[in-house]
């Protein structure tokens, strides 16, 4: 009995200590919704996301947009899905892991764009790189999406972002699921662009006239530049590959100076050397292949 006194006492000691700690300066679901004022911003022009809508070629999510811009019907409830404030909650971490990963801050977080010649084009973006003068944008997809369709999905948000903040390059850094981490570096392509502002005119046409949107033709998208880095920590076949290339470099090294020695003793009028279970053949090129006597 008097053991569970003692333990009573231990935990409310506990609860006490845990009641003065501070909280975590964490969101709450209520705070990553948007507010009053972002939602009608959003029904004052055309967004990043809606870019991707435009040329998504869905003609549903097309109509569904169209109505929302006119206020003939409500916006889709971002409060209740799960995919799309998944990605607000993991945005902080997402740009945590990407500054990690590659020594660069993002700064600027959050700044909102408008386009001084058609003000109706607007964007915000999730972060900006000073160093390279580079926007950065934040993605949570599935575990089973293919990296180039998540690149292809907001290949228009990166493009009509790229064109308001007027820079050369964009990084598209994704968490997928919780098992797999790429990022992306996109140029900016001024052919996409073009066909990207003329579906987009049209479509607000289209919401100022209410005329009815048809879906344009999505351009290719550009393909990423330089290359993509990837983080395989959780990647078995590489863990093991791995695993036997740094225990066996010392003896490639050996292998490849042994075989630079082999080919330098083969004098030029030799076609077959051999001894001690090798032998070196010369091509009717010149070029000299070492191998092991009866393979």
């Amino acid at each position: 009995m008097g053991d569970i006194i003692e333990l009573k006492a231990l935990f409310a000691g506990e609860r006490r200590e845990q009641a003065s700690r501070p909280l975590l300066d964490w969101p709450r679901l209520e705070q990553l919704g948007l507010d009053e004022g972002e939602r009608a911003g959003r029904l004052a022009g055309i967004g990043g996301s809606d870019a991707n809508i435009i040329l998504s070629g869905d003609r549903d999510r097309i109509l569904a947009l169209w109505r929302e811009k006119r206020g003939e019907a409500e916006g889709p409830d971002l409060g209740a899905n799960l995919a799309v404030m998944l990605g607000c909650w993991t945005e902080p971490f997402n740009r945590l892991w990407y500054e990690k990963l590659t020594g660069q801050r993002v700064d600027r977080l959050a700044v909102a764009l408008t386009c001084p010649t058609n003000p109706w084009r607007r964007c915000t973006l999730d972060g900006y790189i000073v160093d390279s003068d580079t926007i950065w944008e934040a993605k949570h997809s599935n575990a089973f999406a293919k990296a180039e369709e998540v690149l292809e999905r907001y290949m228009p948000q990166l493009q009509h972002n790229m064109a308001l903040a007027r820079v050369e390059r964009a990084i598209l850094s994704v968490i997928f699921g919780n098992h797999k981490y790429e990022l992306f570096e996109v140029a900016s392509d001024w052919v996409y662009q073009i066909e990207l502002l003329q579906a987009e005119v049209d479509f607000w046409d289209c919401v100022q006239t209410g005329r009815e949107p048809v879906p344009a033709v999505p351009p290719t998208p550009p393909k990423p530049i330089g290359v993509r880095e990837v983080c395989l920590e959780g990647n078995n076949a590489w863990a093991a590959a791995a695993a036997d290339w740094l225990a066996n470099r010392d003896a490639a090294r050996l292998h490849a100076s042994a075989t630079n020695e082999l080919k330098q003793l083969v004098e030029p009028d030799v076609a077959r050397a051999f001894g001690h279970g090798i032998e070196a053949r010369r091509s009717k090129a010149g070029a000299i292949t070492i191998r092991e006597l009866g393979q």
